[in-house]
């Protein structure tokens, strides 16, 4: 056993995973798993640069995770950063302050190894299951950025498109300074318009309707899972390796588009840094259900966090 601690930093959260790590058995057991929304990509498809408010928030953040690893005592920490800090014209703020705290530096990491390490946390478990076939599709739907990853037993082909809950929110349903609350129409076919052209360019890589199961990752993946499931509260067990109907994630989605802030935060397994991005989210999920063919998602709760550890451990 090895213990590790992998931090994932994205647009919208940052997580933090601390396990014991047997490559040999192919184990990872959780000592540690936390989440915070920091909205690191505030603003940076507008901007290009990170905001201070959101560089502070993250750092809050890195601080509570430096005292867990050092309380759990890590022998190595990976600390990989995705699509806000990739953007960023100011990133070197952004490392300089990780260093500082947690003494190691973030890797900027590309979309293709993102997609990597999704894949490896989202399937390392599934691979020996007979009632999913495979090839897999793990689509890794972030605040930034969405990840495609085909694959059977090893990646085939995977690519990385800039189409995720947070930046098509900030960039569609955004008018005077305010989220529209709900969306309009227009607003709604914006996003579609969007989406489209994003698979457009994933399928030039990926080879998408060849999956034969789609494996959804991320926190708007596992709202829609946990809404779906009817939830009093949030409830990892229950959620991973649930499954959902593309008729289940169609009624969401609307359901979501058509409703106010206050309804959807009224959600009981609502996460407050959720409610606003959410609606986006869960049309990603459906549009990209609808242009696979998929009948249904399988919903995982490990990830690209999870692919980090085994990054270390392996």
């Amino acid at each position: 056993m090895k213990r590790v601690a992998a931090i994932d930093c994205g647009t919208n959260s940052i997580r933090l995973l601390v396990a014991d790590a047997d490559p040999a058995s192919g184990e990872l057991k959780d000592l540690d798993r936390r989440m915070q929304i920091v909205r690191l990509g505030q603003g940076v498809d507008r901007t290009g640069r990170l905001a201070p408010e959101a560089l502070e928030r993250t750092f809050a953040a890195c601080r509570e995770y430096a005292a867990v690893i050092k309380g759990l005592g890590a022998e190595q920490v990976r600390f990989v950063a995705t699509s806000a800090s990739r953007d960023a014209e100011n990133r070197e703020d952004f490392v300089n302050g990780v260093v500082g705290i947690l003494g190691v530096e973030p890797e900027v990491i590309t979309g293709d190894q993102e997609a990597e390490f999704s894949y490896t946390g989202a399937t390392k478990e599934l691979s020996g299951r007979t009632d999913l076939a495979q090839p897999f599709l793990v689509v890794d739907i972030g605040g930034g950025s969405t990840e495609f990853v085909l694959g059977d037993g090893a990646v085939r082909a995977a690519r990385s498109v800039d189409v995720g809950c947070v930046r098509m929110t900030e960039r569609h349903l955004v008018h005077e300074g305010a989220i529209s609350d709900p969306p309009t129409a227009g607003q709604i076919a914006a996003i579609k318009a969007d989406v489209a052209a994003a698979l457009d360019r994933a399928e030039e890589t990926v080879p998408l309707r060849e999956a034969a199961t789609l494996v959804g990752l991320a926190g708007s993946v596992t709202t829609v899972a946990a809404i779906a499931l009817g939830l009093k509260q949030y409830d990892s067990e229950a959620i991973h390796h649930s499954r959902l109907s593309l008729a289940q994630v169609r009624e969401i989605t609307g359901r979501l588009l058509s409703s106010t802030h206050a309804e959807r935060a009224a959600i009981p397994v609502m996460h407050p840094g959720r409610v606003d991005v959410i609606a986006a989210g869960a049309l990603v999920l459906l549009s990209i259900m609808e242009r696979t063919g998929a009948g249904e998602v399988v919903v995982s709760e490990h990830d690209i966090l999870d692919g980090i550890a085994w990054s270390i451990a392996d």
